[in-house]
């Protein structure tokens, strides 16, 4: 354990962070299962924040009844699971909760396909306020992973038992991908209101002076615009319109730049200018990307 210049502490070891938690030690060292109730937190030694450098998935029943989807509040009958990556802040609830968490160091992947394959999972990358709230039917699919976590490190640590909670960690994973997908789909009219609100932020950006200020649009600054985090802002739009946020953004930037090429009399580089291009010759590229056409050969095909 050692403390960050920002003054975070850094957890890099389960025994240390097992130990500030008031927990035995763990059972195997780079991998916990722990149930909250259990846990015993001493203050004295943790401030209301800190660094993890393990993968952390915890399932929260206090998750449950109104939660936070960008500036509005939706209810939920379940509690929740949110997912945490190495090296994330992790903030502190002092309040007594009932669930469970799980921690897993990087290096237990080293030598299984997993340990590539956990970084295409988008929503280690959600804010807490981007939880998944599952069913009891999908809560029982969770338990029972957990479970079988938990019984195979009580267990004798052998041979094999490295490989079948590996097995059982991509089984949770691929899980919580469908559900989350799930959540997606049963959140639409929630979904199709942040949609809204990000063609109007987009359009607010890109007629005003903010595109010739600040530049291009970033994913995070679309992002903290609708109070949600660059990941699930991805995640939401391919899973609502099949594109990434990045897409979106370039297809919402070339529409813009099909109007001003062919309603005004802006050279080509004013136009890359006023979109917030800092080279035409990007500019130009992307729209040929896009159009299979310069910017000067589409505003010709209007004379």
């Amino acid at each position: 354990m050692k403390r960050a210049k920002n003054n975070f502490q850094i957890f890099q070891s389960l025994s240390d962070l097992h130990r500030v938690l008031g927990l035995p030690k763990p059972l195997h060292p780079m991998i916990s299962f722990t149930d909250l109730k259990d846990i015993k937190i001493l203050s004295e030694e943790l401030g209301n924040s800190f660094i993890l450098n393990f993968y952390k998935i915890s399932y929260k029943s206090d998750l449950c009844g109104q939660a936070k989807y960008g500036q509005n509040y939706y209810d939920f009958g379940e509690g929740g699971l949110v997912y945490t990556a190495p090296n994330q802040i992790f903030e502190l609830n002092h309040n007594p909760s009932t669930g469970y968490l799980l921690l897993i160091h990087p290096d237990f992947l080293l030598g299984y396909p997993l340990a590539i394959k956990i970084r295409q999972f988008g929503f280690f990358g959600y804010s807490a306020n981007e939880a998944l709230h599952i069913s009891d039917k999908e809560k029982n699919i969770i338990f029972s992973i957990f479970k079988i976590i938990d019984e195979e490190l009580q267990s004798r640590i052998d041979d094999f038992s490295q490989d079948v909670i590996i097995s059982q960690i991509e089984l949770l994973l691929n899980y919580s991908n469908r559900f989350y997908k799930r959540q997606f789909i049963t959140r639409k009219a929630v979904n199709n209101d942040l949609l809204q609100n990000l063609e109007v932020i987009l359009g607010d950006y890109f007629n005003g002076e903010k595109s010739v200020l600040q530049g291009i649009p970033t994913v995070q600054y679309l992002a903290e615009q609708l109070n949600i985090s660059a990941s699930y802002l991805s995640d939401l739009l391919r899973s609502l319109i099949g594109q990434s946020a990045q897409q979106y953004i370039h297809d919402k930037l070339i529409e813009k730049a099909k109007e001003k090429l062919s309603t005004t009399d802006l050279t080509v580089s004013e136009v890359a200018y006023q979109l917030g291009f800092e080279h035409p010759q990007s500019f130009s590229k992307l729209f040929k990307t896009k159009t299979n056409l310069s910017p000067l050969a589409f505003r010709q095909s209007f004379n």
